[in-house]
Parts: structure tokens; C-alpha cells; sequence
């Protein structure tokens, strides 16, 4: 053939096109299979059973499906033909693309043969690995079309509907269907039609020999050619990696494998003639026992050879070969590869180590770092594919990698180095084409004994474009492109490999080399990312994903590999590389995948963590624990006998000498490893994972991994501490505030030193669960410190403290529980002193005193509503009183009409037990606040001192509202205010609701003598207080008054001087009662009047002297006092 019809042939271009489609139609085909495969997916009308006879019947008679005649098998097939039609267009086109591209393919190789091309991937690099792409490409297109056990179906099925609707048979039919039958058994009928090709793919893959020899050299002869390090000779380290055949050098063997296998497999007639040819395809069976066709679609290479040859005569030998060449494998293979990638972990960790240190040596070395990529991804992707093949073997140890995480780790590193130094990379290379290749290939250009014109032309343009290259096209950021370049010597290659041509490349060898240099040296101006993703994908794991969660679960298993989990997720990334463009409908299945795997990892890195950290948070609260001042109680009672302790011989039993606080720090053997250095050595490791890279991306999506850290940190550090205020439903149990609080600053202390350390955003993290821990629901809906407290004080103390068994003791500032015989009761006073409302309002904020107050305001109003039923039903009695009230005569008769007098009382303290948990809780909240905040305290307090009675009462409730959430104490108090009038009945006209609430006053204040009879009413100098909390009556009187009466816009201290009024008169009405009963605590129950006017700001002194003498009050503490003292005195004994 001329060189003319070279040119006109378009070798290079047919070779671009025919393998970039083979590896569209492949994928397609592999869908197909997938999808067939997969009852889930697969076309529905392969699942009817209402077309199982006429499925039948296609695959019977296919592809002479003759359908006019059998409507009978097709009836259901005619009822749907549209719908068939439109399902499995997609299906029936795919097959045609196989046709089309099996034509092209075949009319391409007999082109290349007619031309006698030569190949030699150490020359003409480009054009002889597209031809043997091409012919492995296409093999596995067929061999993939042979799998699909439904392609006879899917196409016969398409063509009767095509011929039902448009009375004809589809064009490509026929020839489609013959070729069906042709390949159903794929390889012999592959053998025959490579026959005549044989000579030139022999030579394409003989030309392989000595690369493939040093390639598949072991550990051992690695090691000693000291292969990838830098600094095994120190003169030469910053020297040019160069290589007659650079692409070569980081070509995959696996891709090579492929080749031999299926070259020699196709065109086997060379093994028993051409002895290098046997010795080339023994050493590749000798190398694995799958090759892959396509992602996890693999080749069984002994048995399918052994397969093939066994049906041939004049084989025998080459069965035999096939045979112990697989005995090799099965028992060295293993071995073999464990040991690369354990020099490959040395190896690699060295160059990671140096590269990074020395960044500018990657202009140099760069073909070290794709090279190490190359030679990492080989050895990963054999042991993925072993691992899912091989699964009865006496040796599974040979397939199972616990260090693999750390290969992963490696390539990942050196991928981000590269890419971080891009600039360096492309500022050396542009010099080196520019100074060094432009010149090299003028001289053999000029040296050339024959050039012809076209090739003339192509070089002086490559030594025009190199020539013109300068540094600041680096510096400014400039694009560059040439892959111009690269297809005119790919269509140079194929000019010069052709037979005839006049300029022939293996008689120009340094052409070749010098060429080979510069595509190397130009791809890294351009297409650094696209040599990333040849040298280093690990898409295949989209398609081994049991396999990669195992490599997953074993890394989490090893605590030393832990630093190296992250690759696991950065892995995910490269998934996006096994999309095709001809395939679309992938590629949201691969997404999703990809996305999912990734967020599963960091999900469980993230889990592990944030377990560790939390371990550890409660460690240092252990330690934190022991420091609080109730585990002093022990040192101090030794310290006090400790004289007492001396006289004693030997220590009491079962009184075990206790640690002091420290004492863990104190160590004879640093060997000796506690469980905090466990923990701590596990967070540093996950911490350097989780560290490792601030973003990626996975497909379109940006992953951060802190986020999934700061997520899981802020849902452990929820649960953790709702855990430590260690509430127990059944028993009514919980952790004193102080105690929480001090727990919860352990907590935080320990992640707050974490910060620079495990990446998170720990304040926002800390702030985020306090805020949560703040409300009534965490962000998962489950419930928090806030409604445990709350439901605690509502449920257990204040519920006693309305039976009487909790007291307030306003001396001691809190509430007292009450000894009872027989009941084990909590101590109130450990929970409701000054020092619990401060650690109470410290954990609650608020927000959370706030949701507290709301609760505590529910049940205060639920008290008012029963409060106004008892006046409305006593209110023509309550008339009365208010009119006649200094009349005694009539009084007598009145009083005894009061219905339900005790529990208008009763219901009173209960308001009142309330709102003063709730003034406790409020002041706890202030001095929380003055301490937080006292910046803002003092304006508040200052806008509050501003309020006067003539100030608009919308105004006034504004400030107080202010106020109260800072915890200052207010005359009104809103919240109450808020409360109650969610109470109005839409029935009751506000002059109704107001006469209730003046009539309220007056019940109370004539069924307070009521209280003398009551032993518990006496009063208790000690506690400042009664034994049955009467006391806080005059709280609930006055901030319920105060309520009410702003409420409904009127005085408030005129009718709280009415209350007193009718109080004192009902007080001095009871010293002319003579029953002894009645008047028991007369003198405690006077007292009340003054707890009135002190608790008021509305009243005073000289208003109660008004009614009710002060001499009765002197008298009555007076009273009292001696009382109590005389209680006090113990019984004399004679």
C-alpha cells in the first residue's frame, strides 16, 4: 500500500475514535447486563407471566421469528408492541452499536495489516498501545455480549413489535442476529477471525517482552535496584528522570496482562511457533488468575485458555503450560504481591517523605511520582480482584491486606502533592522543552537522511511551537494545550510504522526517543490530571464495594492504621472517573454510591472519634469527681482522730486505704499503659485522619469532613450530658446541679483543649449543645437537662413540699426536707440552695429558667382557675364579708357559710411554695447573669429604677419582662401577668373577673385564722418559717394580687390595704375566741401580717400599725420565742 493511502487512511485518528467508542459501547453492554441481571431493574416485560410463551417462543426461533404466522405465541407482544417498542429502543440501538463498531473495528484492523504496519511500544508508543487497546477493548465488548443471557430476547422482542408496527422487519435485523448466533460462543469464533491479523499483534505484544520482564520483577530485586528513592545517590538527586520510553514506565502492568493474555488468546497460533512468544505468554499466566474486562466483569484466565485449547489438537503442551502455570500462582502469587506492597509501603512513604520536604524536586522526579502511583494502583486492584474472585483457597491470609489503608494513604498523598505543586511541575518542564527538547529534535530533524514532506511539515511545527514557550505563560496563569501536538506524533507514528513509508521510525530511533520526551515533558504543562487519573484511579472499588467496606472494617480494627482511614473516603472521589458519556443514565447510580460510601466513612470515622473524645471527657470528669468538696468529709474526720487513729494496731477491715486526687500520675514503669493512654494514643491517630484534608469533592458535592465531626461531637456531647445529670425515672433520682455542672465544665474543659487538635469547630460545637441543652428538645428531638430539671422540681420537690414533707426555710435560703419516720426522702436543701439555683441557672440559661417558669407558671394558673371556682362559689357569702365585715355578730353567722375555706388556703400555699422556688430560681439566674454579664446588669437594674407607679403599665411590663430574664426580681411579675390572662373565660366580662379577684382577697383574708388550729402553723425562729410553708401565703397573696389587679388596670395598693384591713379584723376577732383549739398558733398566724408588708412593696408599716396594732405583732414574737426556747429544753429526769 502507498504511502498516499497511509496518509488517506487516518490510522491515528480511526484508532482515537474506535477505542474511545469501544469503551462507550462496552459500558453500555455491561449496563445491559447489570440490568438484566437484576430483577429490580429489569425490563418489565420480562417478568410477565403473561409473555412467558411468547419469550419462549422468540428464544426458540431466533433469529427466524416469523410473525405473521404465529400470532398465537405474539398475541401478547402485539398488545403492548408500542410500549415494547419505546422500553427497549435503548436496548435493541446498543446492540446495533456493537454491529457497527465489531464492522469499523475489523475494517480498521485489515487496513492496518494491508499496511504492514510495524509496532513497537518501546518506538511508536501511542500507535501500538491503541492497537492493542483496541483489540482487548473489543474482545471484551463481545465477550460481555455473550454474558448477557437475554440478548436474544431483548433484540427478537424489539423486532417483532418494530415489525408489527411498521410491517417490516428493522434494518439491521438480520445481519444482528447472525452475529448473535455467531458469538454465541464467543472465543473460537474471536480465534478465527484474529488468524490473519497474528502477525502484527505478536509483534505488537513481543515488543512488550522486556518492559513486562522488569516490570514483574519481585520486592527483592526492587529493593535492590533501590527503585523510587531519591536519596539512594545523592549527586544525581536533582538530575532529570529520564527514560527512553517514559510512558512505559508508568504504563499498568494489569493493562499489560490484558494484552498478553488476550493477544496470545486470540492469536495463538504464534505460541506454538515463535518460542518468544511462549516464553512472554508463560511468564503472563504466571502473573495472575483473573484479568479484568470491565470494572468487576473478569476473565479467568486459566480456565478459559485451558478451556479454548483443550478443543484443539496439537495443544497439549500449552494445556500443561496453562496447568503449572497456574499451580505457581495459586501457591506463590499471594507472597509475591504481599511483599511488593510492603516495599511499596517503604518505598513510597521515602519518596511522600522527601517530596513533600523538598517540593522543587518534582520537576525533576516527576516520573517518580506517577510511576508510584502506577505501581500502588497495580498491586491494589490485583488484590481487590483476587479478593472477590478467588474464594476457596488454603491460603485466604494471601488475600487479606490490614495495611492496606496505608498503600491507599500513599497514593492519595502523593496525588495532593502534585497537584499542590502544579507550578513547580509545569515552570521546570516548559524550561526543559523550550532549552533542551526543541533544540535535541532540530538536530535529528536536520540529521534526517529522508524526510518527506508531510512529516517535514508536522516536525518543524513541533519544534516551532516548543521553541516559543516562555516563563511567564506559567506565571500568568496561561492554559496551555497540546494535544495538537501529541496527534500529529501519534499520526507521525503511524506514517513511519507503515511499510512503504520512506521514513521509517525503528530505522530512527532517537527520533522516537526524543519524541516519547517531549509528549512526556508536554503532558505535564497540560494534562497532569489526566496522567493522575491513568496512573492512579481506583474506580474499580465502585464496583467491589463489599470488598472496600471490609478494607474499611479491617483499618478500623488496626489501631496503627487508624492515621490512614481517611483515604477511604478520598478514594470516593475517583469514582466520578467511570462515568462514559455514552451511558448517562450511570451516572446517578454512580453518584449515589460514591456520595453514600463517602458519607458512611466519615460517618464511623466520625462515630469513633467522637467516642474517644467522649471517653475521654469522662475520664477527666472521673478525675474531676474527686475533687468536690463532699469527698473531703473522709480526710477531714481522719484528720480530726487522726490521735485516735495512732493508738490503733492495725487499720478496721473493710476500710481500704482511698487514693488521694493524682495518684494516677504517679508511675515506677512508663510501660505500664492506663486506659487514658489507650484513649489518648486512638484520638491522636483519628484525629490525624479526621485532620488530614479540610475538603474534597465527590462528584459535584463538596465534603468537609469537621462537619460530620462537629455533628457527632454535638449529638455525643447532648447525650453525654443528659447522661450525667443521671436521671431516673422510677426512683425519682438526679444529680445535684452543682455536681452536673461541675461534670459538664469537665466536659467542656477537656474538649475545648481538643481544638487544635481533632479539626472540629469545638466552640461552636459546645456552644451548639449547651444552646440545645437550653430547651425543652435537642435537635433529635430527645430531651434535655432542661425538661429533666424542670419535670424533677415540679414532680419531686415542690409536689412534697405541697404535702408537707419539703418546708422553705427562708433562714437557710432553701428548702428543707422533714424527717419522717419510715421514709427515705432526698435532702431538699442539697438541690435548692443558694449554691444549686446558681449551678441550676448556670446549666439552664435563660432560655431553659424561662421554659422552667412557663412550667411553673402552668400549674400556678391551674390553681388560680380552681381558686375562682371556689369564689364564684361562694361569692353571694364573699358579697357579705366585704360589706360587713367589722360587724362580728353578722360575721359569725356568715363565716360558717364558707364552703371550701381550708382549701382556698391550701391551693394559696401552693401558689405561694411556687413562686418562691421560682424567686430562688430567679435570683440564681441573677447573680449567673451580674457574673456572665454585669455590662448589661447594670443598665437593666438602672431602666428598672425608672419605673414608677405613673408610668404606662405596657411600658412597665416591657422593663420588668427585661428584667425578669436577667433574674432581677420585679413588683409585678410579667410572667404571671402573661399567665393568667391566658386564663380569661371569653364568657366572663372583665368587671366579673374583676369582682372574683377583689373577692378572692377577701376569702383569704378572713379564713387565715382558720390556720391557728393547724398544729404545723407554729412558727419556727430557727427556720424563719412554718412547718407547713403558711408562709409562703404571702408571697402567693401578693404577686397574685399584683398579677390580677394589672391585669385588669386597677389599684393594686388600694385593695391590698382592703386585704389587710379585713385580715387584721379577722385576726383580732380570734382572741375572742374561746376555744383553746382554734387559737393555738393565734400568735404565729399574727406574725403573717408583717411577712405581708415585708413581702410588698406596695405596702408599709404605718398601714398595718393602721389595723392592726404593733403591740400584738411584739407580743406575738415575743410569744413565740419563748415557746420555742422551752420546746428546746430537754426534759429534766429525777
Amino acid at each position: 500500500m502507498s504511502l498516499t493511502s497511509a496518509y488517506q487512511h487516518k490510522l491515528a485518528e480511526k484508532l482515537t475514535i474506535l477505542n474511545d467508542r469501544g469503551q462507550g459501547v462496552l459500558i453500555r453492554m455491561y449496563n445491559i447486563k447489570k440490568t438484566c441481571s437484576d430483577p429490580k431493574s429489569k425490563p418489565p416485560f420480562l417478568l410477565e407471566k403473561s409473555m412467558e410463551p411468547s419469550l419462549k417462543y422468540i428464544n426458540k426461533k431466533f433469529p427466524n421469528i416469523d410473525v405473521r404466522s404465529s400470532t398465537q405465541h405474539l398475541g401478547p407482544v402485539h398488545r403492548e408492541k408500542s410500549e415494547i417498542i419505546r422500553f427497549l429502543i435503548n436496548y435493541y440501538q446498543s446492540f446495533v452499536d456493537v454491529m457497527e463498531f465489531r464492522d469499523h473495528v475489523y475494517e480498521l484492523l485489515n487496513t492496518i495489516d494491508a499496511c504492514q504496519c510495524h509496532f513497537d511500544i518501546n518506538l511508536n508508543f501511542d500507535f501500538t498501545r491503541s492497537y492493542l487497546d483496541l483489540i482487548v477493548t473489543y474482545t471484551s465488548v463481545i465477550l460481555l455480549l455473550s454474558r448477557i443471557e437475554d440478548r436474544r430476547v431483548l433484540i427478537g422482542m424489539y423486532n417483532c413489535a418494530h415489525e408489527m408496527l411498521h410491517g417490516h422487519s428493522d434494518p439491521s435485523f438480520a445481519r444482528l442476529g447472525q452475529m448473535v448466533l455467531e458469538y454465541d460462543h464467543p472465543l473460537k469464533k474471536l480465534t478465527e477471525e484474529f488468524g490473519p491479523h497474528t502477525k502484527a499483534v505478536s509483534e505488537a505484544l513481543l515488543s512488550l517482552h522486556f518492559l513486562f520482564v522488569r516490570r514483574t520483577q519481585g520486592a527483592e530485586q526492587w529493593r535492590s535496584a533501590q527503585l523510587l528513592s531519591l536519596i539512594s545517590s545523592p549527586p544525581a538527586m536533582i538530575n532529570p528522570a529520564n527514560s527512553d520510553t517514559m510512558a512505559c514506565e508508568y504504563l499498568s502492568v494489569e493493562v499489560m496482562e490484558r494484552w498478553i493474555i488476550i493477544g496470545f488468546l486470540l492469536c495463538n497460533g504464534c505460541l506454538n511457533s515463535n518460542n518468544q512468544c511462549q516464553k512472554l505468554w508463560k511468564l503472563c499466566l504466571q502473573g495472575s488468575l483473573y484479568i479484568t474486562l470491565i470494572r468487576e466483569d473478569v476473565l479467568q484466565v486459566h480456565k478459559v485458555t485451558e478451556d479454548l485449547f483443550s478443543s484443539w489438537k496439537g495443544y497439549g503442551k500449552r494445556v500443561a503450560d496453562i496447568k503449572e502455570s497456574k499451580e505457581h500462582v495459586i501457591a506463590n502469587s499471594g507472597q509475591f504481591h504481599c511483599q511488593r506492597r510492603q516495599f511499596l509501603r517503604m518505598a513510597v512513604k521515602e519518596l511522600e517523605t522527601v517530596l513533600t520536604d523538598e517540593p522543587g524536586l518534582l520537576g525533576p522526579k516527576a516520573l517518580y511520582a506517577f510511576m508510584a502511583l502506577s505501581f500502588i494502583r497495580d498491586e491494589v486492584t490485583w488484590l481487590v480482584r483476587h479478593t472477590e474472585n478467588v474464594t476457596k483457597t488454603k491460603t485466604p491470609e494471601d488475600y487479606v491486606d490490614s495495611s492496606i489503608a496505608e498503600l491507599l494513604f500513599l497514593l492519595e498523598e502523593i496525588r495532593a502533592l502534585v497537584r499542590r505543586h502544579i507550578k513547580v511541575i509545569q515552570q521546570y518542564h516548559l524550561q526543559y522543552l523550550a532549552r533542551f527538547d526543541a533544540l535535541v529534535l532540530s538536530d535529528i530533524i536536520q540529521n534526517l537522511s529522508v524526510c518527506p514532506e508531510e512529516e517535514s511539515i508536522i516536525m518543524s511545527s513541533f519544534v516551532s511551537t516548543l521553541s516559543n514557550l516562555n516563563l511567564k505563560q506559567v506565571d500568568s496563569g496561561e492554559k496551555f494545550e497540546f494535544s495538537g501536538l501529541r496527534l500529529d506524533w501519534f499520526r507521525l507514528q503511524a506514517y513511519t510504522s507503515v511499510a512503504k513509508a520512506p521514513l521509517h521510525l525503528h530505522e530512527n530511533p532517537d527520533l522516537a526517543k526524543v519524541m516519547n520526551l517531549i509528549v512526556f515533558h508536554s503532558r505535564m504543562l497540560d494534562s497532569v490530571e489526566t496522567i493522575l487519573v491513568e496512573t492512579s484511579d481506583l474506580s474499580t472499588f465502585c464496583f467491589h464495594l463489599r470488598i472496600f467496606e471490609k478494607m474499611f472494617a479491617v483499618t478500623l480494627e488496626e489501631p496503627t492504621m487508624l492515621r490512614y482511614a481517611i483515604a477511604f473516603p478520598l478514594i470516593c472521589a475517583h469514582f466520578v472517573h467511570c462515568t462514559h458519556e455514552m451511558c448517562p443514565e450511570e451516572y446517578p447510580h454512580l453518584k449515589n454510591h460514591g456520595l453514600h460510601h463517602c458519607n458512611s466513612f466519615l460517618e464511623e470515622l466520625a462515630k469513633q472519634t467522637s467516642n474517644c473524645v467522649l471517653e475521654l471527657c469522662a475520664e477527666q470528669r472521673n478525675l474531676s469527681e474527686q475533687l468536690l468538696p463532699k469527698h473531703c468529709a473522709t480526710t477531714i474526720s481522719k484528720a480530726k482522730n487522726k490521735k485516735i487513729m495512732k493508738q490503733r494496731q492495725t487499720p478496721r477491715k473493710g476500710e481500704p486505704e482511698r487514693d488521694k486526687p493524682g495518684a494516677e500520675s504517679h508511675r515506677k514503669n512508663r510501660s505500664v499503659v492506663t486506659n487514658m493512654d489507650k484513649l489518648h494514643l486512638n484520638l491522636t491517630e483519628l484525629a490525624l485522619t479526621m485532620n488530614h484534608v479540610h475538603s474534597f469533592s465527590v462528584f459535584e458535592h463538596t465534603i468537609f469532613p469537621s462537619e460530620y465531626l462537629s455533628s457527632h461531637l454535638e449529638a455525643r456531647l447532648n447525650r453525654a450530658i443528659v447522661w450525667l445529670a443521671g436521671y431516673n425515672a422510677t426512683t425519682q433520682e438526679i444529680a445535684r446541679p452543682s455536681e452536673l455542672l461541675a461534670g459538664v465544665k469537665a466536659y467542656v474543659g477537656f474538649i475545648q483543649s481538643l481544638a487544635q487538635f481533632v479539626g472540629a469547630d469545638v466552640s461552636r460545637v459546645i456552644r451548639n449543645a449547651l444552646l440545645q441543652q437550653t430547651q425543652p428538645l435537642d435537635s433529635c428531638g430527645e430531651q434535655t437537662i432542661t425538661t429533666l430539671y424542670t419535670n424533677w422540681y415540679l414532680e419531686s420537690l415542690l409536689r412534697q413540699a405541697s404535702s408537707g414533707t419539703i418546708i422553705l426555710s427562708p433562714a437557710m435560703q432553701a428548702f428543707i426536707s422533714l424527717p419522717r419516720e419510715g421514709e427515705q426522702n432526698f435532702s431538699a436543701e442539697e438541690f435548692s440552695d443558694i449554691s444549686e439555683m446558681r449551678a441550676l441557672a448556670e446549666l439552664l440559661g435563660p432560655y431553659g429558667m424561662k421554659f422552667l417558669s412557663e412550667n411553673l407558671m402552668w400549674h400556678v394558673t391551674s390553681q388560680i382557675m380552681e381558686l375562682k371556682k371556689l369564689v364564684v362559689e361562694n361569692m353571694d357569702v364573699l358579697v357579705q364579708i366585704r360589706s360587713n365585715f367589722s360587724k362580728a355578730d353578722l360575721m359569725a353567722s356568715l363565716l360558717p357559710q364558707l364552703i371550701g375555706a381550708d382549701n382556698v388556703l391550701k391551693r394559696m400555699t401552693i401558689i405561694g411554695v411556687i413562686l418562691s422556688f421560682r424567686a430562688m430560681a430567679q435570683e440564681g439566674l441573677r447573680e449567673v447573669f451580674s457574673s456572665h454579664c454585669p455590662f448589661l446588669m447594670g443598665p437593666i437594674e438602672c431602666l428598672k429604677e425608672f419605673v414608677t407607679p405613673d408610668t404606662d403599665i405596657k411600658v412597665t411590663l416591657s422593663i420588668f419582662e427585661l428584667a425578669s430574664a436577667a433574674g432581677v426580681g420585679c413588683d409585678i411579675d410579667p410572667a404571671l401577668v402573661a399567665a393568667i390572662a391566658n386564663l380569661k373565660a371569653d364568657t366572663s366580662s372583665p368587671e366579673e373577673e374583676y369582682k372574683v379577684a377583689c373577692l378572692l382577697l377577701i376569702f383569704l383574708a378572713v379564713s387565715l385564722p382558720l390556720l391557728a388550729a393547724d398544729p404545723s402553723s407554729f412558727y419556727s425562729i430557727e427556720k424563719d418559717g412554718y412547718n407547713n410553708n403558711i408562709h409562703c401565703l404571702t408571697k402567693a397573696i401578693i404577686q397574685v394580687s399584683a398579677a390580677l389587679f394589672t391585669l385588669y388596670n386597677k389599684n393594686i395598693e388600694t385593695h391590698l390595704k382592703e386585704f389587710l384591713v379585713v385580715a387584721s379584723v379577722s385576726l383580732l376577732q380570734l382572741g375572742q375566741e374561746t376555744d383553746k383549739l382554734k387559737t393555738r398558733n393565734r400568735e404565729s398566724i399574727s406574725l403573717l401580717m408583717r411577712l405581708v408588708v415585708e413581702e410588698s412593696s406596695f405596702l408599709t408599716l404605718d398601714m398595718l400599725e393602721s389595723c392592726f396594732p404593733y403591740v400584738l405583732l411584739r407580743n406575738a414574737y415575743r410569744e413565740v420565742s419563748r415557746t420555742f426556747h422551752l420546746n428546746r429544753v430537754p426534759t429534766s429526769t429525777h
